[in-house]
Formats: C-alpha cells, sequence, structure tokens
C-alpha cells in the first residue's frame, strides 16, 4: 500500500464525521493531502432522517450516486451510523472514480414543509442547511470543484452552498486565501432554479464585501465606484451627486451628518427599468455610513469597528438591483443612497443643533450617534417628489432596540400597509431570512413630535429607540406606501444562532434574499400567504 493510499484510507475512518457548522478540527487539517485545487472534485448529497424502524433515505442525488457505485455508499452509511440529523454527516474518499471526495449529509425530516408557528418553510432551509454544511466541508478538503444535489430545492440548494464557500479574504495574502471552489449542480435538471439560487446568493455575498471591507478601503467614493462596477454592466443606470450638486438640492439632513468628516459625501441615484417607462417604480432608499462613530456622540472604542457594516442599507440595495436586473424582474426599481462618514471633528454636528428639512419642517440632532433618522430625512423627501414612486422602502441600521428585540432571529419591519407586511412575511419564510413587523403607532408619532421649540427630534423621548426612529423615518413619508426595514441585528455581524451557511463574526448581507424574493412577488403579482 502507497504512503497515499494509506493516508487516505485514515482520512475516510477519522477525518470523515463533520457536525453541523462543517468544521475540520485543525489538528486533522494539517494531515490532509495537499493537491492542486482544481485536481480534486467533490459531490454533496443529502441524507433524510430515518423514520421509526425505517432506515436513513438517500436524497435522489444520493441514490444515484449510489446506484452508480453498486451500493458501496449505502452500506457506508450502515456502517457509519449516520442517521440523518440536521447538519450531521462524514466525508468519504475515493467510492467512485469521477470524484475524490463525497459529502453526506442530514436532511432532517423527509415531507417537511411551511412551519406557520416559525414563519419558515423547513423543508427549504433543511435544504440550504445541508448543502452549506456539506459544501464547505469539501471546500476545506481543497475542491476546486463542487456539485451539489438539488435536492427536490435546486434555488435553496445553490444558496446554501454559494453563502457558505463566500469567504472575505482579500486582505490576505493571496497564498493564504481560502479557495473559493466552482458550484455545480449534480443529478438535476433544474437548472432554472439553480441559477436564480446562484444569483440571489451572489448578491448577498456583494452585501457581504461592501459591508465587511474596512472604513479606510471602502469610504463613500470607493463605495460609488463599487456600486458602477456591480450595476452599469447590467444596463442600470448610476448618478453619482457629488457636494456641490447636494448643496444645490437642499438635501441639509444629509449634510449635517456628512460635514464631521474629511471624507466628501455622495449620493447616488440609480435607475432599473424592467417594464414600461412610465410605470411607477418602487423607490429604494438606503443608509450608507461608511463608518459611523456616533459623532461627537461617539460610540464605546469596543466593538467600534463593527460600525462599517452601517453601509449595509445601501450595500443591500445595490445588491438587490443587481439581482433584479440579472433576473429580468418585470419591475421599475429607483433608488436614492446617500453615502458618508459620520466623525467627530469641529465640523460636526453638535447635540441640540436644528436642521431644517425640504418639506420646512425642522428637526433637533438631539444625539448625533443616532444618525440614520438624519441623514435619511432629506433623501427620502427629494426621492418622492423627484420619481413619484408607487412603494418606498427604506433600509439601514439604524438603533439598538430592534437588536434587544429580535437580536439576529429576524430584521424589524414597520409599515403603513398591512398587504405589504403579508408579503414580505412571506417572502421572509421562501427565503428563510425573517421579518417581523413592529408598531408603528401614533403613540410613537407623539414621541418624536411633541416639542415646543422644534417640529421633530431624531431621537424622541423614551427606550424603544428603533420604533421612535421608524416614527420619525414615517414622518417623511405622509401619503405614500412604505415600508422601513432595521437591520441593526441582522444586516451587520452575525453573533448568535447563525446558520451554517453564514460566518460567525462576519458581515451577513442579511436580508438581501428577502428584498430580492419580494421585489419578485410584486413584479409577478404573487398573491400573499
Amino acid at each position: 500500500m502507497s504512503r497515499l493510499q494509506f493516508i487516505r484510507g485514515w482520512r475516510r475512518s477519522a477525518l470523515g464525521f463533520f457536525r453541523y457548522h462543517g468544521a475540520v478540527p485543525q489538528s486533522l487539517r494539517c494531515l490532509q493531502v495537499r493537491t492542486k485545487c482544481d485536481e480534486m472534485r467533490g459531490v454533496a448529497v443529502g441524507l433524510y432522517e430515518k423514520e421509526g424502524d425505517h432506515p436513513p433515505k438517500l436524497s435522489a442525488g444520493g441514490d444515484e450516486f449510489d446506484r452508480q457505485a453498486g451500493g458501496k455508499l449505502t452500506d457506508l452509511i450502515r456502517e457509519s451510523g449516520l442517521t440523518g440529523e440536521l447538519g450531521i454527516g462524514r466525508l468519504y474518499h475515493n467510492i467512485g472514480m469521477e470524484y475524490n471526495c463525497l459529502a453526506v449529509v442530514g436532511l432532517g425530516r423527509e415531507g417537511a414543509g411551511y412551519n406557520h408557528e416559525e414563519v419558515i418553510d423547513e423543508g427549504m432551509e433543511n435544504v440550504r442547511v445541508c448543502a452549506a454544511v456539506g459544501a464547505r466541508a469539501l471546500q476545506l478538503q481543497g475542491c476546486g470543484e463542487v456539485h451539489v444535489d438539488g435536492m427536490d430545492y435546486a434555488e435553496q440548494a445553490a444558496e446554501g452552498s454559494a453563502l457558505a464557500v463566500w469567504r472575505y479574504n482579500m486582505n490576505r495574502r493571496k497564498r493564504d486565501r481560502t479557495h473559493i471552489p466552482k458550484l455545480e449542480l449534480y443529478h438535476s435538471s433544474d437548472t432554472e432554479a439553480w441559477t436564480r439560487g446562484l444569483f440571489k446568493a451572489e448578491s448577498q455575498n456583494l452585501t457581504r464585501r461592501l459591508c465587511d471591507t474596512p472604513a479606510n478601503e471602502m469610504t463613500p467614493l470607493i463605495f460609488a465606484q463599487a456600486a458602477v462596477d456591480a450595476l452599469c454592466p447590467c444596463g442600470v443606470t448610476v448618478e453619482v451627486r457629488t457636494m456641490e450638486w447636494i448643496e444645490d438640492k437642499g438635501l441639509s439632513s444629509f449634510l449635517t451628518i456628512a460635514k464631521g468628516s474629511c471624507e466628501p459625501p455622495v449620493l447616488l441615484e440609480i435607475n432599473y427599468c424592467g417594464t414600461a417607462p412610465e410605470d411607477k417604480p418602487v423607490l429604494l432608499v438606503g443608509k450608507g455610513l461608511t463608518f459611523h462613530s456616533g459623532g461627537l456622540c461617539l460610540k464605546p472604542k469596543r466593538g467600534m469597528d463593527e460600525y462599517r457594516g452601517t453601509v449595509s442599507g445601501a450595500a443591500l440595495v445595490v445588491a438587490t438591483i443587481r439581482a433584479a436586473s440579472a433576473l429580468s424582474l418585470p419591475i421599475n426599481l429607483s433608488a436614492v443612497l446617500p453615502l458618508c462618514e459620520n466623525l467627530p471633528s469641529g465640523m460636526a454636528v453638535k447635540p441640540g443643533d436644528v436642521v431644517t428639512l425640504l418639506n420646512g419642517r425642522t428637526m433637533r440632532v438631539m444625539d448625533p450617534s443616532v444618525a440614520g433618522t438624519v441623514m435619511l430625512a432629506d433623501p427620502l423627501l427629494y426621492g418622492q417628489a423627484t420619481f413619484k414612486p408607487r412603494l418606498v422602502i427604506d433600509v439601514g441600521s439604524m438603533a439598538t432596540g430592534v437588536t434587544s428585540a429580535l437580536g439576529g432571529s429576524a430584521t424589524g419591519l414597520w409599515t403603513n400597509n398591512s398587504f405589504l407586511w403579508k408579503q414580505f412575511q412571506k417572502a421572509g419564510g421562501y427565503s428563510g431570512d425573517r421579518l417581523w413587523r413592529l408598531p408603528l403607532w401614533i403613540y410613537f408619532k407623539h414621541l418624536v413630535t411633541k416639542f415646543g421649540n422644534f417640529d421633530m427630534c431624531n431621537k424622541g423621548r423614551g427606550p424603544a429607540s428603533s420604533c421612535l426612529a421608524a416614527a420619525v423615518l414615517h414622518e417623511m413619508v405622509p401619503c405614500s406606501d412604505w415600508v422601513h426595514l432595521d437591520t441593526h441585528g441582522t444586516g451587520m455581524l452575525a453573533k448568535d444562532g447563525v446558520p451554517p451557511y453564514l460566518l460567525k463574526d462576519r458581515m451577513s448581507g442579511r436580508p438581501t434574499r428577502t428584498l430580492i424574493q419580494l421585489l419578485y412577488q410584486l413584479a409577478c403579482k404573487c398573491p400573499a400567504a
């Protein structure tokens, strides 16, 4: 027996077991046989959980692989004691001639569907988890090409695997970067759904990249260039508005936050025309703070680096429009993205300063660290006056209250239209990235508007910070159908309860796929669940 055969045989038994997150122990990784990534090909298949006296059942792709291998896979599963428990599996080597490595991962209960209590389609989510664990395990084995079983949900398999293998590693030496393998669909003809899933996952990965890039490498101007590079080749129009234009249009609330930094602010106007030009568009407004120090109300130094992720609203909008164009959605989209930094300096806004908005009302900046409501106020007013939209959606990490309420379980949603909430709820259940509606009561309106010397306050009164921020923004949209998404708990660093297709302590890119799915439902006029 050669040394290579011995090591591969050892790995089959000792290295083969992996759990929910698809991690391989560091002590075992050093014993892997290093070959060129492009020379290794792997395949990931699913295994449904055993029920009663019935043994675990392979997915359709797994059955096909087992048939080609002459039943060897079934024997190995029986010997290894795999039960099909979700996210738990084994790696096998040299079973067939076509692939170097095979990952068999638990799919959970067969026939799982929409769970009304959890507000999620468990069958689709199980496929994402299974595909993610398998693809990542094969990636860590050095596979340059990974084939993933569609498992009856090719779109979700593509999402899980593409999200799991992606890495932001641009600031590492090239030789130390984790190789991102090429993904292919295994034993399924549903290539349309697979491609759609890849588009959605790649869009979320774009959001992750824009958010995870250090602030010195993602200034407003650099972000603007990245948006142009991502959207213009897709036929999307991007207008880059500079300081002179912003001052000429009188977007004072935006400049109030931007003037504390030496980096010049930028405002992006984006237009995607997917249907008749005369049709009213959906207006997307994304908070684009490329770094948020809190201004003169400085945030604690511990964890301040996370606030490079406050550009997530703008990043999510760019990625969503890119996906809409790639999928050729029959809908018109317009976007207004104010981009700046919020830093302390002699020019920075002071607590208690008052700014006059485009609609003539005044806003007191009680707390410069609550910058989202201030910087989005005039862009919201400008966008409605310019584009006359049928629906307004603003996105951004606004306040910590939503994190205290929901953690990372769901993105907070506020709306003045219950039909839109039902559509978002349906989209979240389909994408596996949920949203949850929070109140937009007159109670909160009074807490942000009832003042003697000015019309409203950016912070309001009381501890319900996210509801108060939503109430302030609602004042900018008095007549239109409107949705506000607060991504403070979901769109920044993934911390607790992280699904295996994302990485802990890295930017999540959420809820990009949910917003894409919502636009698909609106474009195709899908009824709410």
